[in-house]
């Protein structure tokens, strides 16, 4: 009876050791990109999990459409091939006024009564 008490008692344990270091931090890492994905908002540059890079002009509850860079076509994704985000439409948002004032302070953009 010890011997099929440890047995037991072994694979108990393995299955614990499994859930710790398998199962569990897989499930924290699917719930993590589930959250990244559904935060996805207009203006964030991101990269499919085939590889293109866009920008996001539309999101729908199942999809988002992209606009690449150089072409400026569109294409239309789940939001399940969303792989990675590379910058939050709202941090660009933000630069791209920190520009416009720094250019403004330096008289790089004139008004049009100037011209």
């Amino acid at each position: 009876m010890p011997a099929e008490a440890s047995s037991l008692i072994m694979m108990v344990v393995l299955f614990g050791v499994m859930y710790f270091f398998m199962i569990r931090p897989q499930k924290k890492k699917d719930k993590e990109v589930k959250n990244m994905r559904d935060s996805l908002t207009i203006g964030d540059e991101v990269i499919t999990i085939g590889g293109i890079h866009g920008k996001i002009v539309k999101v729908n509850d199942d999809s988002v459409t992209l606009e690449m860079p150089h072409a400026k076509q569109r294409i239309t994704f789940s939001k399940w091939a969303i792989g990675t985000v590379n910058k939050k439409g709202k941090e660009n948002k933000s630069e791209i006024k920190e520009e416009v004032i720094e250019a403004i302070e330096n008289n790089e953009i004139k008004d049009d009564e100037n011209k």
